[in-house]
């Protein structure tokens, strides 16, 4: 996997990004819940179901969007583009059904809340999903191949 100083910059641009995510949480995004698992209260604070699906859905799109344009300048592979925005597509519907099921239970897990939530609102896909693209690229690469990245290039 060679980069060139184009994608390192670019990928550097996106971390950015995904920091700043991070960092203006509370004035970009609809969620009670930064502030309870902060403080680590035993009640659930009162919310507003659609602001919270749609500031979870804002975040995780903003998350996604970067970690794909990282994943791109780093294996450039249409196919890997395809399965990742699958797997983030999926993902989003199982883990907010998750959520909003245990959100509303009548003695919410409030543990199974937090962790759910965590997938939700942190790029933990891409860390998860970079090194095992990474090692799939390397075991199937071939000698021979003018690939870098081991990838069939679909462009």
């Amino acid at each position: 996997m060679r980069l060139n100083i184009k994608d390192i910059s670019g990928i550097i641009v996106l971390l950015v990004l995904l920091v700043l995510v991070r960092v203006f949480e509370e004035k970009l995004f609809y969620d009670p819940l930064l502030a309870f698992f902060r403080k680590e209260d035993k009640e659930l604070p009162e919310y507003d179901s659609m602001q919270l699906f749609f500031g979870l859905a804002f975040r995780y799109g903003l998350n996604m969007l970067f970690s794909l344009g990282i994943i791109w300048l780093a294996f450039k592979d249409k196919s890997v583009m395809k399965l990742t925005t699958v797997l983030y597509a999926v993902f989003f519907v199982l883990l907010t059904a998750v959520l909003f099921i245990s959100l509303n239970t009548e003695k919410p897990s409030l543990l199974l809340i937090f962790y759910v939530r965590r997938f939700l609102i942190q790029p933990l896909f891409l860390i998860l999903f970079l090194p095992a693209f990474y090692y799939q690229a390397h075991i199937n690469k071939k000698p021979d191949a003018g690939d870098a990245t081991g990838f069939k290039n679909d462009m």
